[in-house]
C-alpha cells in the first residue's frame, strides 16, 4: 500500500506485522507477550500482562500494570506531555543502585476512553536499560527522541522517528 508523502513499506515476512497495516488514530489491546526489563542486577518489569499501543508508522509501545513494576524503584517526576489519542501523560523516574534515570517511564493516569485500559499502567522507554525484551527477543528502540515504541524481529517498518519521518 502507497501512503503520500511517506516512504514504501518495507516487505513483511513470515510472522511479522508491518506497522504501515496499525491504524491511525491509535489503538490499545491487551498482550500475553512477556515483557521483561532488567537493568543491573534489578527485574523492573516482568510481565505478561501488558497493553500495546498500535498507531500506523510506530512499533509498539507495551504498557505495563504496577503490580508486575518494581514500584520502589519508581518515583514521579514532574514532566507532562499531551497526546491527542491517550491524554494527559505524567512521568516516572527509575532508581537503580543509586542511578537514576529520570523520565524513562510515563503513564496515563486518567487516559482518554478509548485508552482506559492503560489507565494504571507504566510504559517505559528501552534505550536507558540493560535487558529489554519481549518473548526473550532484546529491543530496539524506536528511533528519535521522544518515541517510545520497541523495535523486534515482529515488526516490518520503516518506523517513525529516523530522519525525515517528523510528518509521517
Amino acid at each position: 500500500m502507497a501512503f503520500p508523502g511517506h516512504p514504501e513499506p518495507d516487505p513483511v515476512a513470515d510472522g511479522q506485522e508491518s506497522v504501515w497495516d496499525y491504524p491511525r488514530p491509535a489503538i490499545a489491546e491487551p498482550t500475553r507477550r512477556h515483557i521483561l526489563i532488567r537493568h543491573g542486577d534489578v527485574t523492573l518489569v516482568d510481565t505478561r500482562a501488558a497493553w500495546r499501543t498500535l498507531e500506523t508508522s510506530h512499533p509498539p509501545t507495551y504498557y505495563i500494570p504496577q503490580c508486575d513494576i518494581a514500584m520502589a524503584c519508581l518515583s514521579p517526576n514532574p514532566q507532562r506531555s499531551l497526546c491527542e489519542w491517550k491524554g494527559q501523560a505524567r512521568y516516572w523516574d527509575v532508581t537503580i543502585a543509586g542511578q537514576t534515570l529520570a523520565g524513562v517511564g510515563w503513564s496515563y493516569p486518567d487516559p482518554t476512553p478509548a485508552f482506559a485500559g492503560v489507565a494504571d499502567h507504566i510504559a517505559f522507554y528501552a534505550a536507558p536499560f540493560d535487558h529489554v525484551t519481549v518473548d526473550g527477543e532484546q529491543v530496539t528502540p524506536q528511533p528519535g527522541q521522544f518515541y517510545g515504541g520497541w523495535i523486534t524481529s515482529r515488526e516490518a517498518g520503516p518506523f517513525k522517528g529516523v530522519p525525515g519521518s517528523r510528518f509521517w
